[in-house]
């Protein structure tokens, strides 16, 4: 099937507020439509599976890895009318030009990433996405310390909060984050 227009939809939130999930949910349901599906994710990103999209509850889909976003565009065959593209935040500003290009072509661009770095900020090229999105849906993870809905990613060293200053980006799951809760995530700044 093709699609008529194109459009972009973001799925944000949290660390383990299922956002790979809804990804997958989506474009699984892309194929079921009989949609030409293809999915990307960042070399960075080796914590379950090499060429695997996977959540953190163990569902999987395959995807090809990409050094840059500027590889994305080569890599679409010109059959494909669905593109998902998973932990959008740790590419560089070139995926804005890519999403907005393929959605110029009639393809529908479904991305899942997070929308605030471990110190609650923005996070990369996430709010450029947001911004241009036909759709953005953000999801909460449960908040471990009360149980509350948590839109916030806390980080921890030796099992402390990790320091303003640390490095943004750290790849890891539940041995370095949790969900927290905007009065539990702690972010010491001195």
């Amino acid at each position: 099937m093709v699609h008529h227009s194109g459009r972009v939809e973001v799925i944000c939130g949290s660390m383990f507020s299922g956002k790979t999930e809804e990804l997958i949910r989506r474009l699984r349901r892309a194929r079921i439509a009989r949609q030409k599906v293809q999915v990307f994710k960042p070399a960075l990103d080796n914590r379950y599976a090499e060429e695997k999209v996977v959540s953190h509850n163990g569902q999987d889909l395959s995807a090809q890895i990409v050094e840059s976003a500027a590889d994305i565009p080569t890599l679409v065959e010109p059959d494909t009318t669905v593109v998902g593209i998973d932990e959008a935040q740790f590419f560089d500003e070139i995926l804005l030009t890519v999403v907005s290009g393929l959605a110029e072509q009639g393809v529908r661009v479904v991305l899942a990433g997070l929308d605030m770095d471990f110190r609650g900020e923005p996070f990369g090229v996430m709010p450029g996405l947001m911004a241009r999105a036909e759709e953005v849906t953000k999801l909460h993870a449960i908040c471990v310390v009360c149980g509350e809905d948590a839109s916030r990613t806390q980080r921890l060293v030796n099992g402390r909060p990790a320091h303003y200053n640390d490095p943004v980006i750290m790849v890891g799951a539940s041995e370095v984050y949790e969900a927290r809760c905007r009065e539990h995530h702690i972010v010491p700044r001195d």
